[in-house]
């Protein structure tokens, strides 16, 4: 089995960089000056005992490379880069949505046949070219894998088997979109940290979840409990180096100019509006977090009253 990394971000390029030191067959689809630092000197890799720089192959592009029977692609691109990278795949490959949210995996289904989702507790950075930290370790992150829409096979067992080699936990799991939305639910704080000054946003992103499970309850989808996930995650995650902020937060300091909310918090809007269920904190967090990133503000320096201020409550 060869893992196509396309997508070498946070997480895309440190499980990249870990299946590589295991002795797993991986090669990197990587884009900018991202992909030419790692062309021109390889992947440095980033954790709490030290760093290495990893001669991982890396391609521009997808026709760059000479496809194999046995290539399994891992996505790793933003939920807003999905259909566009799908479209430039051969449509029989086996794609693995090692992404937040859970649209992509919908989005895969509709132009690949085999489709895996994985539930993404991997705490990671990336703010520069050529360049990716794990922050936990020695258990870098917790990486469960199922088919989409429900169940497992083989090819699940044999990459969870694969994660394992290169030190996260990840387990088969029939469920495995209950386990997403619960991470879901987590990940609509995203957009608030970003944007929020660090002293308000905990009590906003509170209200913002909160939103989050209510609309997922009215419109009946089945979630893995708090206890559930409290209890799979346990301590394995030891977080030793002081985190930077999270995927949002990071495309923000990045100057990206577009960030993930849309299929984030906009999730919850869009059930929300499905199911006739007020989501507005969700929505304003969705735009406030694609202003931000429109107009180049720089993350964390937003008032929580002025957040508040600019919603129409």
């Amino acid at each position: 089995m060869r893992f196509v990394v396309y997508g070498a971000g946070a997480v895309g390029g440190s499980v990249a960089a870990l299946l590589h030191r295991a002795g797993q067959d991986v090669v990197i689809i990587a884009r900018g000056q991202h992909y030419q630092a790692i062309k021109d000197k390889g992947l440095l890799f980033e954790y709490q005992q030290g760093s290495e720089l990893l001669p991982v192959q890396a391609v521009s592009r997808p026709s760059e490379l000479e496809w194999r029977d046995d290539d399994v692609v891992l996505l790793g691109m933003k939920s807003q880069d999905t259909e566009a990278a799908l479209r430039g795949l051969d449509p029989r490959l086996p794609v693995v949505c090692l992404q937040n949210g859970v649209a992509n995996e919908r989005t895969a289904l509709r132009l690949n046949a085999y489709v895996y989702a994985i539930c993404v507790m991997f705490p990671s950075t990336h703010l520069e070219p050529g360049v990716v930290q794990v922050k936990s370790w020695p258990v870098p992150g917790i990486l469960d894998i199922g088919r989409y829409p429900s169940g497992v096979d083989d090819r699940a067992g044999e990459i969870a088997a694969a994660l394992r080699t290169a030190g996260c936990l990840s387990e088969p799991r029939e469920d495995i979109m209950r386990w997403k939305y619960r991470k879901l639910l987590m990940n609509l704080g995203n957009a608030v940290h970003a944007v929020c000054q660090p002293a308000d946003a905990p009590e906003i992103a509170r209200l913002v979840r909160a939103e989050g499970e209510r609309v997922l309850e009215a419109a009946g989808i089945s979630v893995v409990s708090e206890e559930q996930d409290s209890e799979r995650r346990g301590d394995v995650l030891q977080v030793g180096v002081r985190s930077s902020g999270g995927s949002t937060w990071q495309s923000l300091q990045r100057g990206t100019g577009i960030v993930e909310a849309d299929y984030l918090n906009g999730e919850i809007v869009l059930l929300g509006r499905l199911n006739g269920i007020d989501a507005r904190y969700n929505d304003h967090a969705r735009q406030m977090a694609n202003w931000f990133a429109a107009t180049g503000s720089p993350p964390g320096t937003m008032p929580g009253s002025q957040w508040l201020s600019k919603m129409d409550l």
